[in-house]
């Protein structure tokens, strides 16, 4: 017998009904209390192989070992059909397709089944799907070899699909010999997007060198308004004993126009070129030192 941890309780309690034990242990209470959790099922429900992969029987071996507790996978024949059918037709994955799920599952088709012996029993416009559908059901309900049944619902697909490219090409030389004129094709407008990226990648009115020039580092300063002479702190000590207190604050660049055009002038040198504008113009009025002599 088989010595379990979750049933040695059980164990205890038929020694004890044959008289082995003459009083039970000490545990024995407080495990009836509390009884330890069953164990999961060793081995899984049985299952149809409908929904399974496809295995080769083998005669069964006592040496092998035995399998392992694992979930099974679960595959259907739709699953090998539609791999195989987007590796023969890549082009067909880039087709818009609504993915928008309704409020209700889509009925199934009411041709289905032995009914349903061509392709183009459900449209001539099949999708990819409907290729799968039909191949799976070729081959589940009318019992044809998988492969014959691919080949047969792949044949079908590409022969629905040439009938629909012609009919498109025919209609549009159609529209344009009554003098439709249609808009830039998915290639022009590709072509247009990649000649416009690639315009915005070069500045205008700068070369390579003058746009490496502008991004590379440069050890001297720019001018910051205060001139390019170093007085030694001459003028910091002059203004310090004038009593004029020194401003940190960065300088604010106006604009002013003058004969020259447009100029960034800082607050200082606009209010310095005020008060010369005045003093001008009080001597161009007082030509005969009135006014000097009456201030002095």
């Amino acid at each position: 017998m088989r010595r379990l941890a979750s049933q040695v309780h059980k164990q205890a309690s038929r020694l004890l009904k044959e008289n082995y034990l003459k009083r039970p242990p000490a545990w024995y209470q407080a495990v009836l209390d509390n009884p330890p959790l069953p164990l999961p099922a060793k081995a899984p429900p049985s299952r149809s192989e409908y929904d399974q992969p496809p295995r080769a029987h083998a005669e069964s071996s006592k040496r092998q070992r035995p399998p392992k507790v694992l979930p099974s996978r679960i595959e259907y024949v739709e699953d090998a059909l539609r791999k195989q059918f987007f590796r023969d037709h890549p082009f067909e994955t880039f087709r818009a397709t609504s993915i928008v799920e309704g409020g209700t599952i889509e009925e199934e088709h009411p041709i289905t089944g032995l009914s349903w012996t061509r392709l183009r029993q459900r449209g001539r416009n099949p999708t990819p799907e409907d290729a799968v559908r039909f191949a799976a059901n070729l081959h589940l309900e009318h019992g044809w070899v998988l492969s014959d049944a691919y080949a047969a619902a792949v044949a079908q697909f590409r022969s629905l699909r040439s009938e629909q490219e012609i009919q498109r090409l025919f209609a549009s030389r159609e529209a344009e010999h009554y003098g439709v004129e249609f808009g830039p094709s998915q290639v022009e407008i590709n072509y247009a997007k990649e000649e416009e990226s690639l315009d915005s990648w070069s500045s205008q009115g700068r070369t390579v060198g003058e746009q490496a020039a502008q991004k590379r580092w440069k050890m001297v300063a720019e001018n910051t308004g205060y001139g390019a002479k170093w007085s030694r702190g001459q003028e910091y000590v002059r203004l310090w004993k004038e009593g004029v207190r020194p401003s940190y604050a960065p300088q604010i660049l106006q604009p002013t126009i003058t004969s020259a055009g447009l100029t960034n002038v800082t607050s200082e040198q606009l209010e310095a070129q005020k008060r010369e504008q005045m003093l001008k113009e009080q001597q161009e009025v007082d030509f005969m030192g009135v006014l000097e002599a009456h201030r002095s």
